[in-house]
């Protein structure tokens, strides 16, 4: 077999795969290569570190998926999932005054980010815009929960020095609903966006490139995000009832303490999550929201 050289995985591209292969491989500086994969690999994401063989310095194969430490996946088709990034650390949840907050889907990349050994923060973009009292009071909410929240404007350029800081020496993502400005703080981290993406699309010899899923980019000032558009939303696939719950971390020290280890925390007799809001300990707007998300389900995840 040739000689197998280590890879990070940047783009999906219509013409194969773009891989960017270090120093080990014998040349000067990083380079982008085109790969095809073998067949019997599962699917390869971006941010996956890879083992390939080079037919040529522009040409390769990934005939290895190392071990990824953490995978996000998104729905496909029926019940079925399928990854879409890989090896993240964090991702970035990013909401704003405008549009109004949508805390049923905040708590949704929150519960996935939880079971999938992903780190999950805060981004508050659009910071020159007025806050309602309410949309505060859930942001204080969540930081007694020790999510971590980023105050930033990415047209005025308000935080975005001390986010970079956040952002380095770790690989992240930004997600969240339409129009709350994830594409102008990426653009805002990454001025030569547009010079990165041509690079990509030169080893393709057919001009601007089409990614499929998500590219990945190394910051200016360290670390690496992985842009990824079409993952504006990514359900509760692959979700059990159990891990939905396990999802609300405030609900993490009660469930040991229902009577019932299959307790669903809905109408179950001696549950120790729902005592916890009659109590006040878990608050009832997050309890609710628990409770449309469990319905949100597909059937066959519900017990």
């Amino acid at each position: 077999m040739a000689d197998l050289h280590q890879g990070l995985v940047v783009a999906h591209l219509g013409k194969g795969i773009a891989v960017e292969v270090s120093e080990d491989a014998g040349l000067a500086t990083a380079q982008l290569v085109l790969c095809q994969t073998l067949r019997k690999l599962d699917t390869v994401v971006v941010g996956d570190r890879v083992m390939l063989s080079m037919s040529s310095p522009e040409q390769g194969r990934i005939e290895q998926i190392q071990p990824r430490r953490s995978v996000l996946q998104r729905p496909s088709r029926g019940n079925d999932t399928r990854p879409v990034a890989a090896n993240l650390d964090t991702i970035f949840i990013v909401f704003a005054a405008e549009p109004e907050c949508d805390f049923l889907l905040l708590d949704q990349y929150l519960a996935i980010c939880e079971n999938c050994n992903i780190d999950a923060a805060l981004v508050l973009n659009k910071v020159d815009l007025p806050l309602s009292p309410a949309v505060e009071t859930g942001l204080a909410y969540y930081q007694n929960l020790g999510y971590s929240l980023h105050r930033v404007s990415a047209n005025q350029k308000i935080g975005i020095d001390g986010l970079q800081q956040v952002l380095s020496h770790q690989t992240s993502m930004f997600a969240g609903q339409s129009g709350v400005g994830k594409s102008s703080l990426t653009n805002a981290l990454l001025p030569d966006r547009n010079l990165k993406i041509n690079s990509v699309s030169e080893i393709t010899r057919h001009g601007r490139h089409t990614t499929t899923a998500a590219t990945l980019y190394h910051l200016p000032g360290g670390g690496d995000l992985i842009d990824s558009p079409g993952v504006a939303i990514f359900g509760l696939a692959g979700l059990s009832e159990g891990q939905l719950a396990w999802g609300y971390r405030e609900f993490q020290p009660y469930i040991s303490k229902c009577r019932f280890n299959d307790c669903r925390h809905v109408n179950d007799k001696d549950c120790s999550v729902r005592l916890a809001v009659e109590e006040g300990q878990i608050a009832t707007e997050r309890y609710q929201r628990f409770l449309k998300l469990r319905e949100k389900m597909p059937p066959g995840n519900r017990s």
